[in-house]
């Protein structure tokens, strides 16, 4: 239960550290908490402020592994298929954790393609990239994402070089340079996740099939001026 609200008050307002949701925690829904507790429930749930730190301990990489730098600082995004980018999260079950990761178009907010797993196993994160790659029409002049282990394996950075597309990687602590990704897993997690409250990966997976259709091709954007963004994406 606490750590339920944890994850709602932290998707709510991902700046907050365990200061902030203890207060939360103790007087919007005076539960007797301290912080020493707040704090080893967030460890255990993998989560940190994102200002000035990452949010998400998926993000920290592996010493052995290349990293690319920042190349879309001051660059302007002005068409589809211009700049893709990617991102994992958890997702709450009845019982213990999935993980989902989404590849969404920078410019138009559509989810190119996603997958959802039971492992942080880094095989559903080749299968998501290849996957987008293999069945869009197009492919992104840069690919986009932070600095975490399973995107700067060589597995993974390889099948970029090989569709010469650009490899852009978050600056460390630049948690806001991903920041479409980061308002997709707001919406998903507010809008079906926390509702649904699925009780495994497979009723997971069935949900969404659902709702990523319907984000993509209902949901109207006001920063897109209200249309969807499969109607921008193939405008």
């Amino acid at each position: 239960m606490i750590m339920d609200l944890i994850d709602a008050i932290y998707t709510q307002y991902p700046y907050y550290g365990n200061r902030r949701i203890k207060a939360e925690l103790n007087f919007t829904h005076e539960i007797p908490i301290g912080r020493d507790h707040v704090r080893t429930l967030m460890k255990i749930m993998g989560i940190e402020a994102i200002y000035p730190k990452k949010k998400f301990n998926l993000s920290l990489p592996d010493k052995g592994h290349k990293f690319y730098p920042y190349l879309l600082r001051n660059l302007k995004i002005v068409r589809p298929n211009q700049v893709w980018s990617t991102d994992i999260t958890y997702v709450r079950l009845a019982e213990g954790w999935a993980y989902l990761m989404a590849i969404i178009d920078w410019f138009s907010r559509y989810v190119i393609n996603w997958k959802v797993s039971n492992t942080l196993e880094i095989d559903f994160c080749l299968e998501c990239l290849n996957e987008a790659l293999d069945n869009s029409k197009y492919k992104p002049d840069f690919f986009n994402t932070d600095r975490g282990v399973h995107f700067t394996s060589s597995q993974f950075t390889e099948i970029l070089e090989s569709h010469d597309i650009a490899i852009s990687m978050d600056g460390r602590g630049r948690c806001f340079d991903n920041i479409f990704v980061e308002r997709l897993w707001r919406t998903v997690k507010q809008e079906n996740i926390y509702l649904k409250l699925y009780q495994d990966v497979l009723e997971t997976r069935i949900g969404l099939n659902e709702f990523f259709p319907d984000y993509n091709n209902k949901r109207r954007h006001q920063s897109l001026n209200r249309l969807t963004p499969s109607e921008v994406y193939f405008q």
